[in-house]
């Protein structure tokens, strides 16, 4: 059989869904043991049937969003161009987890959208704003909207792009999905069904073309994200607030805790960097351990 070239749009376990440039979708495994595919690679498959066939290759990434700890890495999606944050005014979002998704994206110098929804609850809303607050002192984009009344307000960021959608479980992330694509629920049944998802249970994420020019991937909600493949200098580096500041410490090595005369932490004394946000820096990149 022939050779060609596709695109991953879905991922289950060790099988992928490969849309090729005419559309057409073919069921496909990774040559070999080892599988290090991602949702949104662009792949030089081997026909095995009508419906099947072989990765042969990946191509080279101009991205790949991933979270890892010790020894074991997790692949998100790949050749991304930009990630958005979904949180919520209820149940309320885990600040850790806002910052390593951006830590990420940085590193991966990705642009970057914080989605703010249900903000139809106002008291809610107006305290994940406060929790907000630091983010958007320091430029990130915080977009507010309610998916279950009109999504819509996210369509302009989404222009253009190749975006992923990461975010904890609960923040609506299906519904604003469902919301932007109403025939994405009938497209998980179809890719579902080809994949056979019954015996594949793990899906990485999925994507969705939204324009010519447009393309969103979605993936399952995490509750954590581990940062094992950055170091010290990585994180510090996804602090923007910290710039002034960088390389003002009495030590050159300043881990930015306890040591005497540490630039960092005297502008959070003066409340030129958000405390909170610095309690952030020491907490992740103690538990990076590098």
């Amino acid at each position: 059989m022939s050779t060609a070239h596709g695109t991953v749009i879905a991922a289950f376990g060790r099988h992928y869904s490969v849309e090729l440039p005419d559309g057409e979708q073919l069921e496909c495994v990774p040559r070999g043991k080892r599988s290090e595919v991602a949702c949104g690679d662009e792949v030089e498959i081997r026909r095995t049937s009508t419906t099947q066939g072989v990765i042969e290759a990946t191509l080279p990434r101009k991205s790949l969003l991933y979270r890892s700890v010790a020894h074991r890495e997790k692949l998100i999606a790949a050749n991304l161009s930009q990630l958005i944050v979904v949180v919520a005014s209820e149940p309320s979002f885990n600040d850790e987890l806002l910052a390593r998704c951006l830590l990420a994206a940085h590193d991966q110098q990705l642009q970057t959208l914080i989605v703010l929804n249900k903000c139809d609850l106002a008291v809610q809303a107006e305290a994940a704003r406060v929790q907000l607050a630091p983010y958007r002192a320091i430029g990130y984009r915080v977009l507010e909207l309610s998916a279950m009344q009109d999504a819509a307000p996210l369509l302009p960021y989404l222009h253009g792009q190749r975006s992923v959608l990461v975010g904890q479980s609960g923040m609506g992330k299906s519904t604003l999905i469902n919301a932007l694509l109403p025939e994405a629920q009938a497209a998980t049944r179809e890719i579902s069904s080809v994949l056979d998802s019954g015996k594949h249970t793990t899906t990485h994420a999925r994507l969705y073309h939204l324009d010519a020019q447009s393309e969103l991937i979605d993936c399952p909600g995490v509750q954590a994200f581990g940062l094992h493949h950055l170091n010290f200098s990585d994180i510090e580096a996804g602090f923007p607030e910290f710039a002034p500041y960088r390389g003002l410490c009495r030590f050159y090595n300043c881990r930015h805790l306890h040591e005497p005369n540490c630039a960092i932490r005297i502008a959070a004394e003066e409340g030129k960097i958000d405390a909170r946000r610095l309690k952030l820096f020491q907490d992740i990149s103690q538990s990076v351990g590098n």
